[in-house]
């Protein structure tokens, strides 16, 4: 038997919402549209050309704070190597739903979208829903950035992120802190280089200092934090002494670190040749094990595994880096259908059977939330 909320993971599949550029606008309408037709009071927003962030509500009639959602609709784009599958077909062989965001993760807003609607009476007697959905997480929670901008959120009791985990609950995931490393010289004609000051050069000795720098301590759940030169450029043509250089760095963190120490440790190592500018700057995300409502969630998806669960923390950022901070701190879990290893992968799938078991799993935390 299909996952009831199939159809709707297949049409949202449907949108090119590859970020860059985003394009969020038609997909987000069109999910705002089926939201509304399914008693939802619905609130779009724009931050930018063709970009939209959109919040949904159920209202309860109950005393209490709602229960929130939240997913994004951008997606990574398609990469180097063909794809077998049509990324926006939404094709579906065996036991796999096939598109790029099936995974990430928009199998899993349909999921949590479809729940609400079977929950409706029990929700609006209760103390209501909300739905976050952002664009631009992808590029580094852009929409999550303006949609707190726009002062519109409201006050949740509890958060659950539809990031792919495999229907395995998880509690946090590290921070991210993006730096761009810019070394300026003076150009001078490449057969009298010693006219000249070498940018390329400032960065090599820079990429050798930082090749080794350490962000931090280790975290007990989030283990070491880490460091990637994900990018270098710099220089216009080979018979130039190049006069700029720029490299991007990535450092993923943990509760434990602060990011404006660890800015100013690698600023003072790299000294005044490097000019750093922060990209982005997202906290880590770790909610408590014995908060009573993540045992509440732990307690539904034990069945779902053979091994007892334990704390659980993922290395990719989401959306809640900013959010919680918004909300006011709720306890918040990270939890959907999607496969983590094949987010942003060629082929990206997500499993028909987690689908289903999502549905099922959202469906219980929302009775659990408004029956307590």
């Amino acid at each position: 038997m299909r996952p009831q909320s199939l159809e709707l993971a297949q049409q949202l599949l449907g949108f090119n919402t590859i970020n860059p550029p985003g394009n969020e606008t038609d997909c987000m309408q069109f999910f705002a549209a089926w939201l509304a037709a399914h008693g939802f009071d619905v609130s779009l927003s724009h931050f930018g050309e063709g970009r939209t962030n959109l919040i949904a509500q159920l209202p309860g009639s109950a005393a209490g704070k709602p229960l929130a959602f939240t997913g994004h609709l951008d997606t990574v784009p398609l990469g180097n190597q063909p794809w077998q599958q049509d990324p926006f077909g939404s094709d579906i062989v065996g036991d796999r739903l096939y598109g790029r965001g099936a995974s990430d993760m928009k199998a899993a807003i349909a999921a949590f979208a479809l729940a609400c609607v079977q929950h409706h009476a029990l929700i609006t007697a209760g103390r209501g829903v909300v739905l976050m959905i952002t664009g631009g997480e992808e590029t580094g929670c852009d929409g999550a950035k303006a949609m707190i901008a726009a002062g519109k959120l409201p006050d949740v009791g509890a958060l659950i992120v539809g990031e792919p985990t495999a229907n395995y609950p998880v509690i946090g995931h590290k921070g991210a802190l993006w730096l761009r490393c810019e070394t300026r010289g003076k150009t001078a004609h490449g057969a009298m280089p010693e006219l000249g000051i070498n940018a390329i050069y400032l960065a090599a000795d820079a990429l050798g200092k930082i090749r080794h720098f350490s962000p931090g301590a280790p975290h007990p759940l989030m283990k070491q934090p880490t460091l990637n030169v994900g990018r270098i450029e710099g220089g216009l043509n080979i018979n130039s002494v190049p006069d700029r250089t720029a490299f991007d760095v990535d450092i993923r963190s943990a509760p434990n670190l602060q990011h404006a120490t660890i800015r100013q440790q690698l600023s003072a190592l790299l000294g005044e040749e490097v000019t750093l500018t922060t990209l982005v700057d997202l906290p880590a995300v770790l909610s408590s094990e014995a908060n009573q409502w993540i045992q509440s969630v732990y307690q539904r998806c034990q069945p779902l595994f053979d091994q007892p669960l334990e704390a659980k923390v993922v290395p990719y950022f989401t959306d809640a880096s900013l959010l919680l901070p918004a909300l006011g701190n709720p306890p918040c879990i990270i939890l959907g259908p999607g496969e983590p290893t094949m987010a942003h992968q060629t082929d990206e799938y997500c499993l028909l059977s987690r689908l289903a078991e999502a549905e099922k799993l959202y469906g219980d935390l929302i009775e659990d939330f408004h029956q307590r």
